[in-house]
């Protein structure tokens, strides 16, 4: 059979496959050999969980029908971006499908057994490995490619209990008919290894179980992310950090928020930069009250208040990034903005080019902030250049990025000469860090930006084509392998660059060598 036909169904696995860029897919359980699994582990990764396993990670699909589920997720805050359940769960501002529920009497085990073998009909079995595994065929089959399916959290032991992240006053008791149930389930999965050997999957159970082809440390090994600081043997300097700039492009939305995180975070970036501003002090109220065509209204005002994130989207922004191991930081535009992101802790911020020319504020910042900072230079010059360095001395960091203001920059109007520039002012600034910020097309102006000494580049992103959107001409759509590529480019070019240290290489020898006395 085919994917099934419903609208909904057919939706939910287009969106999953497409945020992506890598062929893994994690099918998560609560069994506590997930306790030993690392979180970067799930980084690039789809993640199908069953019942609450959201609380160990954020997921993809979460697929459950007991109803004290539902309560849990709840209490947990609904860490899944879609659920596909058999209840009359609502979970406002993400995709929720209903699937009907079959339970597993007796003697229906062969009847479940062949509506997974026959694919004719999705539902949420009693058993819900098979469901999420069906799942994982539906969106290996999107994705018309083989997809490699880690299985994690699968014990098959009630006697062990949960993982630690999942034990809560909601976890119904493992004893009796709920632990035998558990205990099945390694038969279940053992009869559908079988049935998938030739299929579009390639299932690895990861535990210490006898159905196991990979241990928690094995896992961890394969997939974990090398150190953002390098150690013996490795490059000689930081790696560069990756921005993915949304700007605005979440429209406010929190689980579009949510998906541009993910899909930045699967692709390699080291953090992403969002926008706040104060609209009514900002702009003035004729600016406001202006024509705008966009979803939100017909002015701009109506247009500029929907795309600002209040302080529970910001809020669940740095829960979100912290579960998933990438930085964030947001551009303050204006005094109050900077207050409110000061107050929350904002681990950096930063002042756009759009502001070059607010030197009172920016003076406000650099004496009443010593945190990090990073700094764009679109339109301006050396006289800007020279103010920027007497005024921002006492900021423990300051990340100086060279940026044309131009949406797209032409090739010729680059000049990644100027981040050579700044790498020498850093020689007598310590405190300095020279970047790049891309508003050109493609990987190469960034690449060149790292061969000339950036230690930090960033890309505005998005998610699909708007016509309204911030931005949209130059951003880089995060439903596509662009960014992946920018990413993996950029990384790249930081291999070739190496380091400033020479020295004899493993791959080098002499053909002819000069023997040695004694020899």
């Amino acid at each position: 059979m085919v994917s099934p036909t419903t609208d909904a169904i057919s939706n939910l696995v287009a969106a999953t496959a497409s945020t992506y860029n890598t062929d893994r897919i994690v099918l998560l359980g609560k069994g506590p050999s997930a306790d030993k699994v690392n979180a970067a582990v799930y980084k690039d990764a789809i993640v199908i969980g069953l019942n609450d396993a959201e609380r160990i990670t954020p997921t993809d699909i979460t697929i459950f029908h007991d109803e004290w589920v539902k309560a849990s997720l709840r209490d947990a805050g609904m860490r899944s971006r879609a659920y596909v359940t058999s209840t009359d769960f609502q979970a406002p501002g993400h995709t929720v499908v209903n699937l009907p529920y079959e339970p597993l009497s007796n003697d229906e085990g062969d009847i479940m057994m062949s509506r997974f073998q026959s694919r004719d009909e999705l539902a949420i079995e009693e058993i819900m490995l098979l469901t999420a595994l069906e799942f994982a065929r539906l969106i290996a089959d999107q994705r018309g490619e083989r997809q490699t399916v880690h299985m994690v959290g699968f014990d098959f032991a009630p006697e062990l209990g949960y993982s630690r992240a999942t034990e809560t006053e909601f976890s119904p008791d493992l004893s009796g008919d709920r632990g035998e149930g558990v205990r099945i389930q390694a038969e279940v999965l053992r009869n559908a290894l079988y049935v998938m050997r030739d299929t579009n999957l390639d299932i690895i159970h990861v535990g210490d179980h006898e159905l196991s082809r990979m241990t928690p440390a094995e896992f961890n090994a394969l997939v974990a992310p090398k150190p953002l600081h390098p150690g013996e043997g490795e490059l000689e300097q930081p790696d560069v950090l990756i921005t993915a700039e949304i700007t605005t492009n979440h429209f406010g939305d929190r689980a579009r928020l949510e998906q541009l995180v993910r899909a930045a975070h699967a692709a390699g970036a080291d953090l992403v930069k969002v926008q706040k501003r104060d609209v009514e002090t900002f702009y003035t109220a004729e600016q406001l009250a202006k024509p705008y065509a966009s979803p939100f209204g017909t002015t701009f005002g109506e247009y500029r208040r929907a795309l600002e994130l209040d302080r529970e989207d910001f809020e669940y922004l740095d829960s979100l990034c912290g579960s998933l191991g990438i930085s964030w930081f947001a551009s303050v535009l204006d005094q109050p903005s900077f207050k409110f992101m000061a107050d929350l802790g904002a681990p950096l911020l930063k002042l756009p080019s759009t502001i070059s020319e607010h030197r009172d504020y920016l003076r406000y910042v650099s004496e009443n902030y010593s945190g990090p900072l990073v700094l764009s230079t679109g339109m301006t010059d050396q006289d800007y250049e020279d103010w920027v360095l007497s005024t921002f001395g006492k900021q423990e960091r300051l990340y100086l990025l060279h940026c044309n203001s131009a949406y797209p920059t032409p090739d010729e109007h680059c000049n990644i000469g100027v981040v050579r520039h700044y790498a020498e002012l850093a020689k007598d600034h310590p405190n300095l860090v020279p970047g790049y910020s891309s508003h050109d097309h493609g990987w190469m102006a960034s690449a060149l930006a790292v061969a000339a000494g950036a230690g930090m580049v960033e890309k505005h992103v998005k998610l699909g084509n708007t016509e309204w959107a911030h931005f949209d001409a130059v951003a880089v759509d995060l439903t596509t392998p662009a960014f992946k590529e920018y990413v993996d480019n950029v990384r790249r070019a930081q291999m070739f660059v190496g380091s400033s240290v020479k020295k004899v290489t493993p791959s080098e020898h002499h053909k002819y060598t000069i023997p040695r006395a004694g020899r």
